[in-house]
């Protein structure tokens, strides 16, 4: 593993159109993911299925979502400064309830 920093700008990150989440993947590592999840207002995201082995962590920076569980049908409500913690194998879909966009940032570890 290099032992310098590394930088990744959005324009240089993976973009991807989850219905109407938009996701930058900044890191995607052996070891860690790394992202950014944009949401207006009033929209939902795509439905993430889980990821086998890895432990994710939503962290709202801005905005108020909600964040549903379909595994056991349970809504999680988040405000700018919470951060939830989704345990392996558990579905997950964002949707923005508040009156600004909605940036959540998204880790997951070891790599999905």
């Amino acid at each position: 593993m290099e032992r310098s920093g590394k930088i990744v700008r959005a324009i240089e990150a993976k973009t991807i159109m989850d219905e109407q989440e938009l996701f930058r993947e900044y890191f995607h590592t052996e070891k860690i993911t790394v992202g950014v999840s944009r949401l207006r207002p009033g929209a939902v995201g795509g439905l993430d299925t889980g990821h086998a082995e890895a432990d994710e962590v939503f962290y709202c920076a801005a905005g108020h979502v909600l964040c549903y569980f379909p595994e056991d049908d349970n809504y999680y409500e988040l405000l700018a400064g919470d951060a939830l913690l989704i345990p392996p194998a558990t579905g997950h879909k964002l949707y923005n309830i508040g009156d600004e966009d909605a940036v959540i940032v998204c880790s997951c570890a070891p790599h999905p």
